[in-house]
């Protein structure tokens, strides 16, 4: 307890003495054993005859005060909380009598017996405007504990017993507040998990803006896609910041204990993402300097209060490198420079932090430091599960040596990687994607027949860049009632906004199909989902790879908003006999009359077919308990043949054709 809170009990305890002291000059029975559990005539008589104890406090005892005060000087917590919360003297008093009890165990008896209960001990109204020599009845008294009053809606005293009368309902100081006022700052439990440490953006050409929490200010910072609103308010305002990260909302308890927290330290706060109007109404509204942070644009109908409207910028390549180097200073292998490993990854300060030290985590022990797999793994793991539950997430396994493809398309595969790894020098730096509204993403339509590698090739590029792969369930998406489809979709966008991966879209002409003449409501709406899929492919920030079995049935302006097309022919011989030998592996046991050349000769397949036959041909061998033979080939590429829709002819099976079938 600090020296000038006690002196303030002490003086409250003279009071409380004169108190007793008018009780007992009233009180026609002092020693009844039963009082306090009835009302005898006498005591009806006395309270007709208006014999109210309460005075007003003498000078002699606001002048005690007054000097205890002064003697702290401005370092004492009561008064500085008194000056944060906007309380005059006979607020503190107030807050004063109603912490009485929690700081000194002997007001509990003192207000029980002033009470005539002893089972009431806290104060009451009545009592409190009493100690602090006020009475009862005087209405600007009994307002500074109204709702309105700035203990209550500071949260400095609760009033409970709200069924009681007003005079008699207990005063209660929260836990947080008695803690704070003997000087300790640990944070109230029902906001700690909430709060976070956050580093201000290394930019220059910020404005500074004025943090006393004392001030009434509210700004809004909109964070882009890749920045950071919580960082770039940080760098805007001098002084204490109390940050609160709000990725599940708040209520309105929630955010009034976050204001009395930040009002407690001094702080200005910092809270966001906003993403639900009732959020902003419960925050918008606190006393203090609140900074909120969202993707959204800034609505006017969300807050009566007119906010400094603020955009975060991204961080440049130069500041995300510096961020990365700070963090895993002492920690890199030799040779290892992480911005070569991550440049393409859009990540906050605060997700590059994250990073750095999952990368440590990741490192192999005694090895020689973090290395450039450990710095992707801990990149990708700062990507949220939100757009698992709209698609299906794939770590790569493969790489270019899985791939089966001709040259022109190898080289289309390499083109679109480096087109990820120098977007930002490109667009950003050079400046060749300026206005209209286009975001920086990059999308790719992957055409072919079905089983020449389209997903494979998605999957390869993913785990060339570091990033995982995301493979969109059109299940999630499409839905029958009109607008929900569009609405899943812009769901499946925002959560791939701040993912550092690939999106992936298989069979994107179901989405993407061409508009047609409307000739009902049926393709009105219809050619609505595909103008609103054009309008967010503009805005789109990542990666984005559509698949096609039938490009001629993609929509032409989607065609113009590709950034790249890459073609998947299927395999010509020499390729078909690579796939093959791929298919079944050097651990699958074969028979010696396998002729993978005649395989490869005969039949005209995708790739998909022959890992589908080979995989067939497999289970046949098992199930006999031998090794692959030819005739668990040819037995296996007659049930393709049949799954396609195709005939067995002699002139492909040659003398296979007439095996029996399993």
């Amino acid at each position: 307890m600090t020296e000038h809170l006690r002196a303030r009990l002490e003086l409250l305890a003279g009071i409380v003495g004169a108190a007793v002291a008018r009780r007992r000059a009233v009180d026609p029975a002092p020693d009844d054993p039963f009082r306090g559990l009835y009302l005898d005539d006498e005591t009806i008589d006395r309270l007709l005859a208006g014999l109210v104890p309460p005075v007003e406090a003498p000078p002699r005892v606001r002048d005690a005060v007054a000097a205890v005060d002064a003697a702290a000087g401005g370092d004492a917590r009561l008064l500085v909380t008194g000056e944060r919360f906007g309380l005059d003297d006979v607020d503190v008093d107030l807050l004063v009598v109603a912490l009485a009890p929690d700081v000194d165990s002997r007001f509990e008896r003192y207000y029980g017996y002033l009470h005539d209960d002893v089972t009431r001990r806290r104060a009451s109204v009545g009592l409190a405007l009493e100690l602090s020599g006020r009475h009862p009845a005087d209405a600007t008294a009994r307002r500074r504990l109204s709702p309105a009053g700035p203990l209550v809606a500071g949260g400095l005293v609760l009033i409970d017993d709200t069924d009681r009368p007003s005079l008699t309902r207990a005063l209660r100081v929260p836990d947080r507040v008695t803690a704070h006022l003997l000087g300790n700052d640990d944070p109230d439990p029902a906001i700690a998990p909430l709060l976070r440490e956050a580093a201000p953006e290394r930019g220059t050409g910020f404005v500074p803006l004025s943090g006393a929490a004392s001030s009434s200010a509210l700004i809004y910072v909109r964070e882009p896609s890749g920045s950071s609103g919580k960082s770039h308010a940080l760098s805007l305002i001098k002084g204490p910041v109390l940050v609160a990260d709000l990725d599940h909302g708040i209520d309105a308890a929630t955010a009034q204990v976050l204001a009395r927290e930040a009002r407690l330290r001094g702080a200005a706060l910092v809270a966001g993402p906003i993403d639900d109007v009732d959020d902003v109404h419960h925050l918008a509204r606190l006393p203090g300097t609140v900074v909120l942070t969202g993707r959204s644009s800034w609505d006017p109908r969300w807050s009566p209060r007119v906010p400094r409207l603020v955009t975060a910028p991204e961080p440049t390549p130069a500041e995300r490198a510096t961020l990365w180097r700070a963090h895993l200073d002492g920690h890199l292998a030799p040779g290892v420079d992480p911005v070569a490993v991550t440049g393409y990854f859009r990540l906050t300060p605060e997700q590059i932090a994250d990073a750095a030290q999952a990368a440590v985590h990741l490192a192999a022990p005694g090895g020689p430091g973090v290395d450039e797999d450990a710095i992707r793994q801990g990149a990708r793991s700062r990507n949220g599960a939100g757009l698992e539950r709209r698609a299906r997430r794939i770590e790569p396994a493969v790489g270019w040596d899985d791939l089966v493809l001709p040259p022109p398309t190898l080289a289309a595969l390499t083109e679109l990687v480096a087109r990820v790894r120098h977007r930002e020098q490109v667009l950003r730096t050079w400046s060749m994607r300026p206005g209209g509204g286009r975001g920086q993403g990059i999308t790719a339509l992957f055409a072919g027949d079905s089983g020449t590698g389209k997903t494979m090739s998605a999957e390869v590029v993913a785990g060339e860049l570091g990033l995982d792969l995301y493979v969109v369930d059109l299940a999630t998406v499409v839905d029958k009632y009109v607008g929900e489809t569009e609405k899943n979709l812009d769901r499946i966008f925002g959560e791939a906004s701040g993912v550092n991966g690939v999106l992936l879209f298989d069979e994107a002409d179901a989405l993407f199909g061409k508009r047609s003449e409307v000739r009902d409501a049926h393709d009105r709406y219809a050619n609505i989902e595909v103008a609103f899929l054009l309008q967010r492919m503009e805005t789109f920030e990542g990666l984005a790879v559509l698949t096609t079995n039938m490009r001629a049935n993609v929509d032409e302006a989607f065609t113009r908003r590709l950034d790249a097309i890459v073609d998947f022919p299927v395999p010509d011989e020499e390729q078909r006999r690579v796939l093959w030998e791929r298919c079944l592996g050097a651990a699958v046991p074969r028979a010696g009359d396998v002729d993978l050349d005649f395989c490869a000769t005969r039949f005209d397949l995708s790739g998909g077919n022959i890992r589908s036959i080979a995989l067939t041909a497999a289970y046949l061998a098992a199930a006999r308990g031998d090794a692959v033979a030819m005739t668990d080939l040819m037995r296996a590429t007659q049930r393709e043949y049949r799954k396609l829709g195709r005939l067995c002819v002699r002139s492909e099976f040659g003398p296979w054709l007439d095996l029996a079938p399993a």
